[in-house]
């Protein structure tokens, strides 16, 4: 049940009940057990654009999280046995085992084309005895539930305690290059897998850290990942990101950390019309040239002019440009500021499940922090830089 009272009617998927949330489509092929289990998609009723879901059934080494967030599933053509070496058990058996109600057996094509033509929406998918009640009353409590503007929702998401991940245990040999402080606003556990495989010790933190936590691990690179909800409540990770910028901390963010970026440095953010989900999204890095296929996952974007480096509305931060633009709708892919030490991208450069086009993200991070170790330990190549750049 849409909340513009569209009603699609299938079979029982998964756990039988009742589920309310966000309804939006992913376009990955491939997947599946990634998508589900991103805590990115916390409240959201993921509509699978790809027909056949399940084939390859779960296991234990693919989840991206501790659990599965979306708040619904959405297939047309679930498998009736998973077949590969690796599969641990049904998709279904898992969606039922961790409460997620979903439906199988619909027009996932029409639902996509309603949600492209007429925007992502609230829902409900309705099961066992609530369906029984009439469509009346189904649509009276899909709109009593609350829409994702306005929903804070990182903080559910998030960690409790701060942990660490070791480059030890990610193949690196030898010391550890550099250490950061990764806010948790939704990680998905690749994150800092990437960052740790480059040698990178990773301290990730709850969302509600402060900066005296994030100095407390002595970083040289600062950190905010992916997640769910409006950027626009997010004021204590923006006020956060401030204090850091205005430490000269390296600043990599990803998805929400991209935006809380954009937040930071003045600007507004907006909810798009459908969101970008899949993992085959065109993106142009304008300071290359270069284009990426890219895994992505947001509903909301930064309001950042596209023409050429401008003054941030935070004067203090100086100059910054759009450094990544979508090649479908010219939305604000990347953000990167000129005069400091931070960048952010929209999409998700460790891509698990999707293509590795943006993998050096990393790599250029590193480069941040080794250029600011260069600069605090030679103290007057700042300004010879500075006065260069002008």
């Amino acid at each position: 049940m849409l909340e513009d009272g569209r009603v699609f009617r299938g079979r029982s998927y998964g756990a039988v009940g009742t589920t309310l949330g966000e309804a939006v489509f992913a376009t990955g092929m491939t997947g599946y057990q990634e998508t589900l289990t991103d805590p990115s998609y916390d409240r959201q009723i993921v509509v699978q654009t790809a027909p056949h879901i399940g084939n390859t059934g779960v296991n234990s080494e693919d989840p991206e999280s501790r659990r599965i967030w979306v708040a619904g599933y959405v297939v047309r053509d679930p498998a009736r046995r998973p077949s590969n070496w690796r599969s641990e058990g049904s998709l279904d058996d898992e969606l039922a085992r961790q409460g997620v109600v979903g439906i199988q057996g619909v027009d996932t094509r029409a639902i996509t084309r309603h949600l492209r033509e007429h925007r992502t929406m609230r829902a409900g998918i309705f099961s066992g005895e609530a369906a029984q009640r009439t469509d009346k009353e189904l649509l009276d409590e899909v709109l009593a539930s609350a829409p994702m503007e306005g929903a804070r929702l990182a903080e559910e998401v998030s960690v409790d305690e701060t942990y660490t991940v070791e480059p030890a245990d990610h193949g690196w040999e030898g010391e550890p290059r550099f250490t950061i402080a990764a806010v948790d606003l939704g990680i998905k556990s690749m994150t800092p897998h990437r960052f740790a495989e480059r040698g990178v010790r990773v301290h990730v933190l709850p969302a509600s850290s402060s900066l005296e936590d994030v100095k407390a691990v002595q970083p040289d690179g600062f950190f905010m990942s992916n997640g769910p909800g409006d950027p626009a409540t997010a004021d204590g990770q923006v006020a956060l990101l401030r204090s850091v910028l205005d430490e000269k901390i390296p600043y990599f963010g990803i998805c929400f950390g991209n935006q809380i970026l954009g937040r930071a440095l003045g600007f507004g953010t907006y909810k798009l019309r459908y969101g970008h989900r899949g993992i085959n999204q065109p993106v142009m890095d304008r300071r290359t040239g270069k284009v990426e296929i890219t895994s992505q996952n947001h509903g909301f974007a930064v309001d950042a002019p596209l023409d050429g480096p401008t003054p941030a509305p935070e004067e203090r931060y100086g100059r910054v440009e759009v450094s990544h633009v979508s090649l479908n709708d010219q939305v604000v892919e990347g953000l990167a500021c000129l005069d400091i030490p931070a960048f952010s991208v929209q999409y998700h450069p460790e891509a698990a499940a999707g293509p590795h086009d943006a993998a050096y993200l990393f790599d250029r991070f590193i480069d941040l922090m080794e250029d600011q170790r260069r600069l605090e330990s030679q103290p007057g190549l700042e300004a010879t830089q500075s006065e260069e750049a002008k």
